[in-house]
């Protein structure tokens, strides 16, 4: 913390900390849920639901990180997972080859099917049980300025990558 940055206050560390566990909590449950009902990592249904709710159920390999908050290398060996069990299919972009786009199989909406009805009951219960439609608006519109406020900047697709050490030094 620099001399510029405030500390947090009471209410505001009190905030975050409780921001945290519910997120963690709720992580946990999804994540077990996934893996039981569907053999899949919380990326993994991530990566589907993206190409689930995208046009022609693709999206280009960029546009799922940015989307994802993944690392680059993480999402090619999630997607790579996912490809190998016949759920998304990968291609080279239409209209760049050297962009890969991804598309969702029918094995990957049967396997999304099979996942929701569990994840929507581990959701409500854990989440939204505990709130009225006025939290819930509530709840939205809050973590949707947060949100779009760390989005700002630009997507992490655009931004410059470390060079990597030459071989000799």
């Amino acid at each position: 913390m620099t001399d510029a940055t405030p500390p947090l206050d009471a209410g505001q560390l009190a905030a975050y900390l409780v921001l945290k566990e519910v997120s963690s909590l709720l992580q946990h449950a999804v994540e077990q849920q996934l893996r039981a009902d569907g053999d899949l990592s919380g990326t993994q249904f991530q990566i589907l639901m993206r190409l689930y709710d995208a046009p022609a159920g693709s999206l280009r390999m960029t546009d799922l990180a940015d989307g994802l908050v993944h690392s680059r290398s993480g999402l090619t060996y999630q997607a790579a997972q996912l490809e190998k069990a016949g759920l998304i299919a990968r291609a080279p972009g239409e209209d760049d080859e050297r962009s890969t786009t991804v598309t969702l199989t029918d094995a990957g909406r049967a396997r999304l099917d099979a996942v929701l009805p569990g994840h929507v009951e581990v959701v409500q219960r854990l989440l939204l049980s505990a709130l009225d439609r006025r939290d819930v608006a509530t709840l939205s519109e809050v973590l949707g300025r947060v949100r779009d406020r760390m989005r700002s900047a630009p997507p992490r697709s655009a931004a410059t990558r470390p060079a990597r050490p030459s071989p000799t030094g």
